[in-house]
């Protein structure tokens, strides 16, 4: 098995929000796939935010393409020049308000679709937060914070009784795993 071969390349179009790029391939069989579509987007960073009281903050907004109201956890895009954990603490700051005195834990880094996506997730776990602030929200943002008990959270993904996405719900499990596993403690 080899790597595709990328013949030519051809841009429909490139915003601020992503690109959409055609390619031809060639496989290492010889077959020429013509027709090939790659999303370009930038890295995005997300967060499993848990207070000093056992609270997941959660954002509620409108998301246009779903047609409906999704409760998630804080997320979004890496701006230039900006690290993922600036970035990750960046958004939580303006979606919510929410700081902490602990260091973001990096719980993960992932394709978010590596079949037509170029862009990654990177996920992280702060315990500790606390409100700091308002929101400092964009014009075209509108968000709800929410506060659900940590432990409630899975039921409610489990039994389907609340609307969210599989980037809150991984990202759950992935904390809840982290806080459960032991670490090793240097002496």
């Amino acid at each position: 098995m080899k790597k595709w071969k990328t013949i030519a390349s051809e841009y429909f179009y490139k915003t601020p929000f992503g690109n959409l790029r055609k390619d031809t391939c060639q496989l290492s069989n010889g077959i020429v796939i013509k027709d090939y579509y790659v999303n370009e987007y930038a890295d995005w960073v997300n967060a499993v935010v848990i207070t000093e009281d056992n609270k997941i903050v959660l954002v509620k907004q409108y998301r246009h393409a779903g047609n409906d109201f999704f409760l998630e956890i804080p997320a979004g895009k890496v701006e230039e020049n900006e690290t993922h954990e600036e970035g990750i603490l960046r958004e939580i700051r303006e979606e919510t308000g929410f700081a902490s005195k602990s260091a973001p834990v990096k719980l993960g880094e992932y394709m978010v679709n590596p079949a037509t996506q170029t862009n990654k997730i990177i996920t992280y776990l702060i315990q500790g937060a606390y409100q700091a602030s308002v929101q400092t929200l964009d014009s075209t943002e509108e968000i709800q914070v929410m506060l659900v008990d940590l432990n409630d959270f899975g039921r409610l993904i489990r039994a389907g009784e609340i609307k969210t996405q599989l980037f809150t719900a991984s990202a759950y499990y992935m904390a809840m795993d982290y806080i459960a596993s032991p670490r090793l403690v240097s002496s």
